[in-house]
């Protein structure tokens, strides 16, 4: 077989009503380009049959490579198993809810023609999304801009195209705790955006609620920033600052009038604050030193139970 050009990577889980139409619209796309391709579908411990599915288009189609998880280990590792077994001079990655259009790789090529080694897909409107939604992505994009050591894009998500010397760079970068926009970012090139709709979810329901966005904010916050360490330091710094202006003010309260402070609720207080900001610090530092942890551990960062092209033994991504 032909070494592909373009290697499409889509991670799923639970998207059995997703993947037909996902793999015909694709195929569309590229066969358009005129180029070899291939398109990587790795299985994320999904449940509902779409691995049988998955299965079934590998056997009618060799430019389909499946990958499949032993279990679940989340939607950033998946990208990172498929972007570990590429083998095109340029990767695409695409979720498998068709909000992020397939006809749009067409203008990422474009580009990547044009000599960009990242070419990322800013999403200039969101169709089918909630107000909250918005807001909170809204403003989880331009925290992020704000407090991370890396500029991150705007409005963007992992639908992107990088360089076979971007992805060279990114296998090397094992952290177990991914932020693949990010990370996508930091190793620097060439990079330009390409504004595209985002269309609503083809089918089922979104395997990003609230709580697994949270997640993906506070990793990229502790990969890319120090910034909540330095809040809490500044808040200490307050509460010293505070607490050296009242001893004076106290002392010179009791000479002057001879009466003190009085009241075990103004006491509860000002303890219940001072606790407070030690919990919230001591909460901000487990989590950066629970990170070292997992580091520390070094385990791999998915297990195959199924893999295209790999010995038996090679089945855990290092």
């Amino acid at each position: 077989m032909t070494s592909p050009i373009f290697t499409v990577v889509a991670p799923i889980y639970n998207e059995l009503e997703n993947i037909p139409e996902l793999y015909q619209r694709l195929r569309d796309v590229m066969e358009r380009t005129g180029e070899p391709w291939e398109l990587i579908l790795v299985d994320d411990g999904s449940t509902d049959g779409s691995t049988a599915v998955i299965r079934n288009l590998a056997e009618n189609d060799p430019r389909v490579r499946p990958v499949i998880f032993a279990r679940n280990f989340g939607h950033q590792i998946a990208v990172t198993a498929g972007v570990d077994y590429s083998r095109g001079d340029a990767v695409i990655i695409i979720d498998a809810d068709l909000q992020d259009p397939p006809e749009v790789i067409l203008e990422l090529i474009a580009k990547w023609r044009e000599g960009y080694e990242v070419v990322y897909a800013v999403r200039e409107e969101r169709e089918g999304e909630s107000w909250f939604k918005r807001t909170t992505a809204s403003l989880f994009y331009r925290l992020i801009y704000r407090i991370t050591d890396v500029k991150i894009p705007l409005d963007t998500g992992d639908f992107r195209l990088m360089d076979v010397k971007v992805v060279r760079v990114m296998q090397q970068m094992r952290e177990k705790h991914r932020f693949l926009r990010g990370m996508s970012a930091w190793v620097g090139f060439r990079q330009v955006g390409v504004s595209y709709k985002r269309k609503p979810r083809y089918a089922g329901e979104t395997k990003y609620p609230f709580s697994k966005m949270l997640k993906l904010a506070l990793n990229a916050v502790t990969s890319f920033s120090y910034f909540p360490l330095q809040v809490a330091t500044f808040i200490g710094f307050i509460a010293a600052g505070i607490s050296v202006i009242a001893i004076p003010v106290v002392a010179i309260l009791r000479l002057t009038t001879g009466t003190a402070l009085l009241g075990q609720a103004t006491t509860l207080v000002i303890v219940l604050f001072l606790g407070g900001v030690q919990l919230i610090s001591l909460g901000i530092i487990g989590e950066y030193i629970g990170r070292i942890y997992d580091e520390a551990k070094d385990r791999p960062l998915y297990i195959v139970a199924e893999a295209p092209d790999r010995d038996a033994q090679d089945t855990a991504g290092e």
